[in-house]
């Protein structure tokens, strides 16, 4: 009889959790961030990325059809504009800085960043304006600086959202508009914008201002807020270099300038080489298995590319390695060939040539660990966790341990494979390497549960998916979803604007939503970040608060002639992932603007509200109200609900061995290489591999060369905070399965809780503490185990 398992504290959850071989399905996508300060980077934006997964780990989707189903038909008339406009004078939105220049919209006062208007010509003389203006003002607060709030916090919070909202708009629109032109402006511009940020984070009289405060009789007297705020404004100046000598501070700032650069020249190769790769085939032989979406995709890309005359039915057809064109080749394709051409042009990407990311890499790891050793640390994992719940052998026990727990689970996989595909006579059978276990997955997924995904997607149509999401919170959380298009301004006109609205149909937040794959201008994968956070001190009236603004950028399948954007079931699990972050972000009820929604929280606590709302695609309720045969009306038969509920494990163990070694690889070259040693980064990969392949990598593989949630990303060292988070999420939910999944008013009563705790207290609060106000205990692996299986076998 197996014992039961109690809530344990966080640095107890690894023992208990060391049987787990199974790792709830993240997705793969990826997201740089560009971080600099320390004293700023902790309450600027931050995006919210999602972790590599499996087979999604190649997402990377195909260019937008000329028309869509989500285009602006809803687009209020004028009046209705006006009207929304002025129901915002008590809250409004964002306000840049005063107007310098007529044609620059980057120094205009808006109330919406100009998305549309904003171009490469206005981003050097605009930054150089702003940044001149806040070196003005940092100068004048150190000479009048006091440790009070009002003479402190707030004038600092006021500079910095500025910085925040006109870089954050430039680089949101390399990220979804990138240009040659605005790389070029951006890339001058940035050296100047991290000095500014170094001077910033590195000022010693706002650094003695803090300590003051902390040491003043007033300190009794802050809030949670305010002390979370003090606390980690010291520990950052600290982190930023503030406490080092002249000399040995010189030095520290020129790290920090060469790995912005490093970073960004990281990102840019792996988009550019990514593009780079295309194949052009006439026989439609070559890609037999392929499904008809697929087809389509790779004859409208070839159509883009100059093919006008090119068919589904008869080609030519293009493949790229942008996901579902990967993933349709290597998911689908017959031709072994084919796949392994496919695969192996994946795997060396940014790897040679001028797009080479190993010099790039071996830099970055050089002056991370050059940077971790002036601030006094033994290496930069450790200047990573100063910042995070967890400590460097925390994040390394747990690691090992649902390694070692997953491995055998994996080996089974592999075993299960060679099994199947000999019984379907195919003649690699026994030697199934890379470019086989994506396809053998599939058909044995679909003879096990009988689930083909691309018949799947007539069920989901994107309309009908996110009239599910709003439904969904909606009932959990109070709020209501209306689109407002035409009320901001969009960068594409495929972009959706939505407005929030609470209970008493008070607005509270807004957001973008931008869900297509622009290859030829937009990077890979799905995020979600900031537009301007939730603050008291940056309401124009003073009485009431600005309202947060959030976008949510995805990159799936777009509309095919008149059929709109069908969804893989993984897709709608990544919209949901990432719509959880942002309602994190959109219904704070935090007032301090530094530790508002999605700011000042731990790294590593931070996918719980994302990895949260993934579950519910696997509430029956839920699934079946946005599972409608897109053309037909028909809801998902309840037998394929079954079967998506059993495959939900499929391969897990060799999911957790992929999400294992990316963590570990991660961790081993921020804590234990030493660059220029005897042991090269491929060296550590395969090392590391040796314990989390079952089937060895290519000796030509380079992943690292385009792993960007470690290089051009804010992931270094904290690969691993996807799943120290999600015990976190698994525990949240499991309070609604105690509730009881079908009575609709313990669910809503436990949304209110959900919303008014992990939701409202953004990082105002310790995320330990405000876990423990939702749940009612401390945190505990069992419903992790649970969700997964593996109870038993854990007791």
């Amino acid at each position: 009889m197996g014992r039961k398992i109690t809530s344990v504290a966080p640095t107890l959850l690894i023992v208990v959790i060391s049987m787990a071989t199974i790792i709830s399905l993240a997705r793969s996508f990826r997201r740089p961030i560009c971080s600099t300060s320390s004293l700023t980077s902790k309450h600027l934006n931050k995006s919210r990325i999602c972790p590599l997964w499996s087979p999604s780990f190649f997402r990377c989707l195909p260019p937008p059809h000329r028309t869509t189903l989500l285009r602006h038909r809803h687009s209020p008339p004028l009046t209705a504009v006006n009207r929304l406009r002025a129901s915002l004078s008590s809250a409004t939105i964002p306000s840049t800085m005063s107007t310098v220049s007529d044609d620059n919209p980057l120094l205009k006062n808006f109330d919406f960043p100009p998305f549309d208007s904003i171009d490469a010509s206005h981003v050097r003389p605009g930054m150089r304006a702003l940044l001149k203006k806040l070196d003005s003002d940092l100068v004048e607060l150190e000479k009048t600086v006091e440790p009070s709030w009002p003479k402190l916090v707030e004038p600092l919070e006021k500079m910095m959202d500025r910085l925040t909202v006109v870089w954050g708009a430039v680089n949101h629109l390399k990220a979804v508009k990138d240009t040659p032109e605005l790389r070029s402006a951006i890339e001058e511009i940035q050296p100047e914008k991290v000095e500014f940020d170094l001077k910033l984070g590195q000022s010693k009289p706002l650094y003695n201002a803090f300590k003051a405060i902390r040491e003043s009789k007033d300190w009794g007297g802050l809030s949670d807020a305010q002390k979370r705020i003090v606390e980690s404004s010291i520990k950052e100046a600290v982190l930023a270099g503030v406490s080092l000598e002249d000399s040995k501070r010189e030095e520290f700032n020129k790290i920090e300038q060469e790995l912005t650069k490093l970073s960004r020249k990281f990102d840019e190769n792996v988009l550019d080489a990514t593009k780079k790769f295309e194949k052009l085939i006439t026989d439609k032989k070559e890609i037999e298995g392929l499904p008809a979406t697929a087809l389509g995709l790779a004859a409208q890309t070839a159509s883009s590319k100059g093919h006008e005359n090119a068919t589904a039915e008869n080609g030519p057809w293009m493949i790229t390695l942008d996901a579902p064109s990967f993933m349709s080749v290597m998911q689908h394709a017959k031709n072994r060939a084919l796949r392994e051409e496919i695969y192996r042009a994946y795997v060396t990407r940014a790897s040679s040539g001028e797009l080479d990311n190993t010099p790039v890499i071996e830099q970055i790891l050089k002056l991370r660990l050059e940077k971790a050793k002036l601030l006094g640390y033994n290496n930069y994992a450790e200047v990573s966790m100063a910042t995070k719940m967890a400590t460097v052998s925390k994040a390394e026990e747990l690691l090992e341990k649902l390694r070692s727990a997953s491995w055998n689970a994996a080996v089974q996989d592999m075993e299960d494979l060679r099994q199947f595909s000999k019984s379907q006579g195919a003649p690699e059978a026994n030697e199934l390497t890379h470019w086989d276990t994506t396809f053998w997955s599939e058909r044995l997924r679909e003879s096990k549960y009988e689930i083909n995904e691309e018949e799947l997607r007539p069920y989901f149509s994107l309309p009908k998916v996110m009239d599910g999401l709003f439904s969904l919170v909606k009932m959990l959380f109070g709020i209501d979803v209306e689109p407002a298009d035409g009320l901001a301004p969009v960068w594409n006109a495929d972009v959706r604007f939505y407005r929030i609205k609470d209970s008493s149909g008070k607005p509270i937040s807004f957001f973008y939503f931008d869900p297509y794959s622009r290859p030829a201008e937009k990077r890979g994968g799905a995020w979600m970040d900031e537009v301007v956070a939730r603050s008291r001190v940056l309401s124009d009236d003073k009485t009431s608060v600005r309202l947060p603004i959030a976008h949510m950028v995805c990159n799936q399948m777009p509309p095919v002639g008149d059929k709109p954007s069908l969804m893989t079931f993984r897709e709608v699990e990544t919209v949901f992932h990432e719509f959880g972050h942002a309602l994190q972000h959109m219904l704070t009820k935090q007032d301090e603007g530094l530790v508002a929604g999605i700011r000042g929280i731990e790294w590593d606590a931070v996918e719980l509200p994302s990895q949260f709302m993934e579950n519910w695609c696997y509430h029956r309720d839920t699934l079946m109200s946005i599972a409608k045969q897109y053309e037909t009306g028909e809801t998902l038969p309840e037998e394929i609900y079954q079967k998506l509920l059993a495959a939900r494990t499929f391969r897990a163990g060799s999911l957790s061995l992929r999400q294992l070694k990316f963590a570990t690889v991660d961790l081993e070259l921020h804590s234990k290489y030493i660059p220029g040693g005897s042991e090269s980064i491929y060296d550590v990969d395969r090392r590391v591999s040796e314990k989390t392949q079952v089937i060895p990598p290519l000796p030509e593989d380079r992943f690292l060369c385009s792993f960007s949630h470690i290089f051009a990303g804010g992931y270094a060292a904290g690969y691993y905070s996807y799943k120290w988070a999600e015990v976190l999420s698994a525990d949240a939910f499991s309070a609604f399965e105690d509730a009881g999944l079908h009575d609709d008013k313990a669910v809503k009563e436990t949304g209110h809780r959900f919303r008014e705790t992990i939701l409202a207290l953004g990082g105002g609060k310790d995320p330990l503490t405000v876990f423990v106000e939702f749940r009612g205990r401390e945190p505990s692996p069992e419903p992790l185990l649970r969700h997964n299986g593996l109870l038993q076998s854990a007791a």
